[in-house]
């Protein structure tokens, strides 16, 4: 049974530790507190106590003697067992580590909970909200934390959410003892930053004036309903200038960034229609990776033949610059993110799905270079020096690698469509990073996954702070600033490897070296998922100051 209010109902002493007992003192201010029906207990001017019971005290200074032993009991056990809650966990601390706050007291919680259909109309609101962070590719514990709050600025406590990568789970027990119950499930994703940055805006707008259910419903309906900031055109422009930088940072020629403007935009038309077509990403990832190698391989044999200016290490830069926009940076952060959350089941899903379309990258580029390597073979030309094995990561100089990754991040965000507001500061970041990953490689001399490591914390502290200054999500700064550190040419190089060592171009190539330098690649993206969800943990005490700040100044002005 279920008490109205008092919560669940323990279990019994002998099937439970006393250790395990929950601490009253983590439900104040939001669960009642009970006062006790006996008289007072008279004070001890001698300062004694314990356990020893006098007989002139009657039955109740027995019970509070008995009372107060028990709670030392309980302090010893805590001390050595540890004190682990066995009721659901308040409303206040689950919105302790986030930028949200109560937007009203405890004590007016009970002012809606009485009517059902408020309650069950909050929690629709609640979950639609919910449903759209989760397809614009919001992280698990972001999507609990904004239901939370706004269930709380609806008068709701009590909440249980469950989250996993396809369904949203909610429920709510009233002052009466009833139940609701919601379950709403999450078809198809779609990268679009901009919805997400509207309902971060929103849900602080929620917290700060107070939950009105048509306004807020009609608020979450032009969310969805919006136009994108940017026409397709001007996205599959973007995506062809991202890719381009790539290649320039890499030290390619100006024909061969031209060439891969060209090639990662007929990749991105050519993944686009086969999505409309209704083909999974593994598909569509695999496709472009086809497509992007082997167009950089027609530009190679022009170049081969002198019609074109191109040098032996542009095929492998064409090839990075066109496979970096197929990368899954974002689904990796995500992931990486609900796991150290701990939201292991959403991100085991989410990691899944990386490491196939990852795979999927991997067939089509290994596909497309099998082919070639035959076609070379059979017409008996040279396909590709090994050459191509001593290319670093960036053979531009550090000037030339931070002004293309000030122009990747300026149009990295425009293909996911970020706000205006933020290109610049997107762009500068972005520039930052690979100047840190450069002077981490190249002065310090440390290795290319702890350089990266560390480019990636410096992303998230200055993306968290630039995103809570501007009152967006850290994710829509966090994710197009780190495009730059992709290991793009790692990966071509490990399939170079596994490729190139059977045929009769071998040499000392083996299966073995290219799948540790593949292993690299994918230590790579972990270090960039990981270093900047460290950057962004590490800035939440500020950013929950300054929203909070922000928070309390909107209040004041309201009066």
């Amino acid at each position: 049974m279920r008490d109205p209010e008092t919560g669940p109902e323990t279990e019994p002493v002998g099937l439970q530790d006393v250790g395990d007992r929950p601490d009253p003192a983590a439900d104040r201010g939001i669960y009642p507190v009970v006062e006790p029906t006996g008289p007072s207990e008279p004070a001890d001017p001698a300062g004694g106590g314990g356990a020893e019971v006098r007989r002139d005290e009657g039955p109740v200074a027995a019970a509070a003697d008995t009372a107060r032993e028990q709670q030392r009991e309980d302090g010893r056990s805590r001390l050595w067992h540890g004190d682990t809650p066995t009721q659901p966990m308040p409303i206040v601390d689950r919105l302790r580590h986030t930028p949200y706050r109560m937007s009203r007291s405890p004590k007016e919680l009970t002012a809606s909970e009485s009517e059902v259909q408020a309650a069950g109309e909050a929690i629709d609101i609640a979950l639609r909200l919910g449903e759209l962070m989760l397809r614009c590719g919001a992280a698990a514990s972001k999507v609990e934390a904004s239901i939370v709050a706004v269930g709380a600025a609806a008068g709701l406590r009590r909440l249980d959410v469950d989250i996993t990568l396809q369904s949203l789970l909610m429920q709510c027990v009233l002052s009466d003892g009833q139940t609701i119950t919601r379950l709403r499930v999450v078809q198809g994703s779609r990268q679009d930053f901009a919805r997400l940055d509207g309902i971060h805006r929103l849900v602080e707008e929620i917290v700060a004036d107070g939950f009105d259910a048509p306004v807020v419903r009609d608020r979450l309906r032009r969310i969805q309903i919006h136009r994108r900031n940017y026409p397709d055109w001007m996205v599959l422009i973007s995506t062809g200038v991202f890719a381009g930088a790539v290649t320039f940072m890499l030290g390619a020629g100006f024909v061969a960034v031209l060439i891969t403007i060209g090639s990662a935009m007929v990749v991105h038309r050519s993944t686009r229609v086969l999505g409309n077509h209704g083909f999974p990403e593994f598909y569509q990832v695999a496709a472009g990776g086809f497509i992007a190698t082997s167009l950089a391989w027609l530009a190679y044999v022009a170049g081969i033949r002198d019609w074109l200016p191109l040098s032996v290490a542009d095929f492998a830069y064409m090839v990075a610059g066109g496979i970096v926009v197929l990368l899954p940076g974002r689904a990796m952060a995500s992931a990486v993110e609900d796991v150290i959350s701990g939201y292991q089941v959403t991100g085991a899903g989410r990691m899944l799905a990386v490491l196939l379309n990852t795979s999927g990258l991997i067939i089509g580029v290994a596909g497309s270079l099998s082919l070639t390597l035959a076609v070379a073979n059979a017409l008996e030309s040279d396909f590709v020096s090994p050459e191509v094995l001593d290319l670093r990561t960036f053979g531009a100089p550090l000037s030339s690698a931070v002004i293309g990754a000030f122009v990747l991040g300026l149009f990295a965000s425009v293909t996911v469509l970020s706000r205006r507001l933020l290109l610049v500061p997107i762009a500068l970041l972005s520039a930052g990073a690979v100047l840190v990953y450069r002077t981490m490689s190249d002065v310090v001399g440390m290795g290319q996954s702890s350089s990266v490591g560390v480019g990636a914390v410096f992303v998230g502290v200055l993306g968290a702070l630039i995103a809570t200054r501007a009152g967006a999500p850290a994710l829509t700064v966090i994710i197009p600033s780190s495009f730059g550190l992709l290991p793009g040419l790692t990966i071509f190089r490990g399939l170079y490897e596994m490729v190139v060592s059977s045929g009769p171009f071998a040499g000392t190539l083996s299966v073995q070296s290219g799948i540790t330098t593949l292993l690299g690649a994918m230590a790579t993206l972990l270090a960039i998922a990981t270093g900047t969800t460290l950057g962004d943990i590490m800035m939440n005490p500020v950013g929950r100051r300054l929203s909070r700040a922000r928070w309390d100044h909107r209040r004041r002005r309201q009066g």
